[in-house]
């Protein structure tokens, strides 16, 4: 949903004044003005002019009981491609201005900080602390538990089958809704590399000393990564509808097999080179400190998803794309801050599983093989 920007036109001068009177009782609105880009409320147009700006603020001259004025600027943001694209992007912003302009010299103060409601009145958020979120309930079993059991059964029986294939079918159809917002599919390739919870964020979380992971390693393949980033985000033909966190711990099963799902993450649009990596890496991942894991059962839900996904029509370019996500995706289970009982060669096989991947144009699933070989 994309938050309203406020202007003359589309706020009432009550909606304003209702606002002014709520944290200023003694106050009373005397003139609201647009203001432009630059911060100007005069036309202008030399070579100097700013032509962009994240919203149109108001300026509101506002008048005390002795008749003393004073001037407020009501802020809004409105939605661009410069990572203001989703309205939780626009809100951070606010509450950040919030919580900082105030530990700067000189700064502008802040008076108020709050949210137009959907009925088009101001809503102060000034007494909150930290958000929250309430949410239903997910009857079953996280599929982690059925990968943990396969692993230490070394068997995956026809259940096992059935359900890898429903996880590769529903992608399947979520990935067949394509991507609305122009400009999400690059920011979705930039957060990639880039975002805190992203490659750059997932190294900086890496002690300097873990075994299998020196900084020298990391930093090369991270120079991969931003090289894949490149070949990647002129490619906004693949955006798609995608969960964006599509791991065993966000998936449940219930007793009837049916599959429902945990956190959907970064937008839910992206490519769908994303979920799929996210998921598949942890059939070898669950295999790697369990030995015969792989061969009794693991290696053939690897084999029945990738087969599964790629036999749709809507797959094409899947696997040119796979490489920098599968390198987020192994990243994040090498990562001791993660996961802290991952032993060193399974680190590295993890981490050696992705430099193959980086340095070609096409992922191969088959190369999986020679991790346990």
């Amino acid at each position: 949903m994309r938050a309203p920007a406020v202007s003359p036109v589309s706020e009432p001068a009550s909606s304003v004044r209702q606002l002014v009177e709520a944290v200023m009782p003694e106050a009373r609105v005397v003139e609201v003005t647009a203001m432009g880009p630059d911060g100007s409320s005069g036309a202008s147009h030399d070579l100097t002019e700013k032509a962009a700006g994240y919203g149109v603020p108001l300026r509101i001259t506002v008048a005390g009981p002795d008749g003393a004025q004073r001037r407020l600027v009501l802020h809004t943001s409105t939605a661009n491609e410069f990572g203001h694209d989703r309205r939780s992007d626009r809100a951070g912003d606010m509450l950040l201005a919030f919580d900082t302009f105030g530990s700067i010299p000189a700064h502008v103060q802040v008076v108020d900080v709050g949210a137009l409601t959907r009925d088009r009145h101001f809503l102060s958020l000034r007494e909150a602390g930290e958000f929250y979120l309430l949410t239903t309930y997910a009857e079953g079993r996280v599929y982690a538990t059925d990968l943990r059991r396969i692993a230490k059964e070394r068997r995956a029986g026809p259940e096992d089958l059935a359900r890898c294939e429903a996880l590769a079918r529903y992608l399947i159809a979520l990935h067949g809704a394509p991507g609305a917002q122009p400009g999400s599919y690059r920011r979705a390739v930039r957060d990639l590399v880039g975002h805190g919870e992203g490659i750059f964020g997932i190294i900086d979380g890496y002690p300097d000393d873990v075994p299998g992971a020196p900084p020298e390693r990391l930093q090369a393949i991270e120079r991969r990564c931003v090289a894949w980033r490149w070949a990647l985000r002129g490619r906004s033909q693949r955006l798609a509808r995608t969960h964006g966190d599509f791991h065993p711990f966000n998936i449940v099963f219930d007793e009837a097999s049916r599959i429902a799902l945990l956190d959907t993450s970064r937008g839910s649009q992206g490519d769908p080179a994303d979920d799929v990596t996210c998921l598949a890496i942890n059939y070898v991942f669950f295999a790697l400190d369990a030995p015969g894991a792989w061969q009794g059962g693991l290696r053939a839900l690897w084999r029945r998803f990738w087969r599964t996904y790629l036999g749709w029509s809507g797959s094409a370019g899947l696997l040119e794309a796979a490489a920098p996500f599968l390198a987020w995706r192994a990243l994040v289970l090498a990562n001791p801050r993660w996961y802290p009982a991952v032993a060193p060669p399974a680190r590295d096989a993890l981490l050696t599983f992705v430099e193959r991947a980086l340095d070609r144009e096409r992922f191969d699933p088959d190369d999986a093989e020679r991790i346990f070989a």
